[in-house]
């Protein structure tokens, strides 16, 4: 019977083993970095990241491709918004950076811990594109339509052509009438001339006639 009683572990002591195993497993779990992969670790983080803005991305009109929302791994997971801009890893592997490639380089544009301020940012980046892309659409609807009116199409144009045809026919008559009225008055010269002379022939000799 004292055997039997020696083999029953304490009720007290299963739960602190419970506890031990349990505290283990926690520190495996922020030891990930070490125990597994870095590049799986910042996969998986980004991958929170994804699942924080899933919302967001349903949201995005469908014929509006300038986004990618997609994870691309490699020696350094990204998570990439569109052909510019993407989420990477910090160089401690628990921060966020927000990154934006510019014709003057890479441009930082949020790096936090806090998954939460990371996915404000990208959500307010969203609209921000978004709204730049319906005012360019705009503005080229607009400079088409001024395009349309400035350009004659269908019977405007037959008049338009009508118009200068009868002008190009006016400007000839007008050329033909100015070069008769040079001829006029170079045979009224000559005849107005020749007459002068013989008057003032006369006028010097009065009898040679």
């Amino acid at each position: 019977m004292s055997e039997l009683h020696d083999n029953v572990v304490p009720h007290e002591k299963v739960r602190s083993l419970r506890d031990s195993i349990r505290k283990v497993r926690v520190a495996e779990m922020e030891r990930t970095d070490v125990v597994v992969s870095l590049q799986e670790s910042e996969k998986a983080r980004l991958e929170l990241l994804s699942e924080e803005l899933i919302d967001v991305f349903k949201e995005v009109p469908e014929d509006d491709d300038q986004f990618a929302f997609q994870i691309v791994p490699g020696t350094q997971p990204r998570l990439w918004i569109d052909m510019t801009s993407h989420v990477l890893m910090g160089r401690d592997r628990h921060s966020y950076r927000f990154v934006k490639e510019t014709r003057l380089g890479r441009m930082v544009l949020l790096e936090t811990a806090d998954i939460d301020d990371m996915a404000d940012c990208i959500t307010e980046y969203i609209a921000e594109r978004i709204i730049e892309k319906e005012r360019a659409l705009e503005a080229d609807w607009m400079l088409n339509r001024i395009r349309q009116q400035d350009v004659p199409t269908g019977k405007r144009l037959d008049q338009l052509k009508q118009e200068n045809a009868g002008r190009a026919v006016a400007a000839k008559r007008n050329k033909a009438r100015d070069f008769f009225i040079l001829i006029c008055g170079l045979l009224l010269g000559t005849v107005i001339g020749a007459a002068g002379l013989v008057a003032l022939a006369l006028y010097a000799n009065p009898f040679a006639g």
